[in-house]
């Protein structure tokens, strides 16, 4: 059984879903349902994995889109799975097809999901500090709204991810970040210099016209049922999807 993976719909059709680290086959560290095939896990559980997860969620894994993702603001729009195709270097995919899902890899990373379920439009987006500071999250509304989608009807919502509570950086980086996009400035439980990520993503979002908007109430460093990369470091990988009907 997958374990407790958070899925939402809307009335449209659209689907968001956030996996978390359980139900899966893995060995440790990878323990269970790690997702990412580039950690250093068995490949064959990786698969396997990925196939119990969309099998979860009613999805066929052929049918199901992945990134290799780079930490920069590149996005491709598909039509289809990449088959033997190489899997481009981008951090944002988008798609007019429906029953095609989208799926983006993290482990405190901001995994970004959006859906214009009226112009049949969705995208997922990997959003880091690097990304987010680069603008992915803009990016992939801007390759949306060139297939059709208004920022008005889009539907955003970001899953678990290291929170600003828990994400120190030196206060260098803090001050570039906040330079960049100032919502992100963050201050640790302890009283540090920090980023967050998840408060820049909607700031951003919110400054394009995205105003349907949610975020998981999930920090993936205080979790011990997600994968945390800042408080592991080998460790396996979390996926969100999105898909239309």
């Amino acid at each position: 059984m997958i374990g407790q993976r958070s899925t939402t719909s809307t009335a449209s059709g659209a689907h968001f879903a956030f996996t978390d680290r359980w139900g899966g086959v893995s060995a440790a560290p990878y323990e269970q349902l790690n997702l990412g095939g580039a950690v250093g896990d068995d490949p064959a559980a990786v698969r396997a994995n990925r196939e119990l997860a969309a099998g979860a969620l009613g999805l066929d894994p052929a049918r199901v889109v992945w990134m290799n993702q780079v930490h920069g603001p590149d996005v491709a729009v598909v039509h289809g799975p990449w088959g033997e195709r190489p899997v481009p270097e981008v951090d944002a995919v988008v798609t007019a097809e429906r029953g095609l899902a989208l799926a983006v890899l993290t482990a405190d990373c901001t995994p970004v999901l959006l859906a214009d379920p009226v112009a049949g439009v969705v995208a997922a987006a990997h959003a880091g500090r690097p990304g987010m500071v680069a603008g992915v999250v803009p990016a992939a509304v801007k390759a949306m709204t060139e297939l059709g989608a208004e920022p008005a009807r889009i539907v955003a919502r970001t899953g678990p991810a290291v929170c600003g509570r828990c994400y120190e950086v030196p206060g260098a980086m803090r001050a570039e970040v906040a330079a960049a996009e100032p919502a992100a400035y963050a201050e640790t439980s302890w009283g540090t210099p920090a980023v967050d990520v998840t408060a820049g993503v909607h700031a951003q979002l919110e400054r394009l016209g995205v105003c349907d908007r949610a975020q998981s109430p999930v920090c993936t460093l205080e979790s011990a049922d997600h994968f945390s990369y800042r408080r592991d470091r080998t460790t396996g990988r979390l996926a969100g999807y999105v898909w239309l009907d």
